[in-house]
């Protein structure tokens, strides 16, 4: 890592981060889908995009609602499905596979998965939670956003 000076983003294009945080809000606060799993796919999708600061957030988030055992294991939840209930691990999978779409391609296998565990709205929703922690992250990583986190 360099020493240079990043734009912060939400102040130079404070509409663009208004229309985000929109989506952002409609995940939190409009669907029908649990707070904890919200933050359990924010933070997974941020760990495989390498988000620093969305990986410290939400792992705090999700530490309000979630034991350290289980946050710490959510990078290897698939080895360790006694620790997540079928729906978590679905959605998991669903968020591993839109997140590396390029690579999956979005899979029949993990499309079924999802759509066998939440309703269509949901399910909608679960793809909409994924997508927009995909562009924060867009934003948070190339701008390196700061951690709360201290040494």
């Amino acid at each position: 890592m360099t020493d240079i000076k990043r734009l912060n983003w939400y102040e130079v294009a404070p509409e663009g981060a208004k229309t985000l945080l929109g989506v952002h809000h409609y995940v939190t606060k409009s669907t029908d889908l649990p707070e904890e799993l919200i933050h359990l796919i924010f933070l997974r999708v941020s760990q495989i995009n390498g988000c620093a600061h969305c990986i410290d957030m939400h792992t705090r988030d999700l530490l309000k609602t979630m034991s350290i055992d289980k946050v710490t294991l959510v990078p290897v939840w698939a080895e360790v499905p006694h620790l997540f209930p079928d729906r978590y691990r679905a959605a998991l999978a669903w968020t591993e596979e839109v997140t590396n779409v390029s690579i999956t391609h979005a899979s029949d296998e993990a499309y079924a998965a999802a759509a066998a565990a939440f309703a269509p709205k949901d399910f909608v929703d679960l793809t909409i939670t994924i997508a927009a922690m995909n562009a924060f992250n867009r934003l948070g990583a190339p701008f390196r956003l700061p951690v709360a986190a201290k040494p």
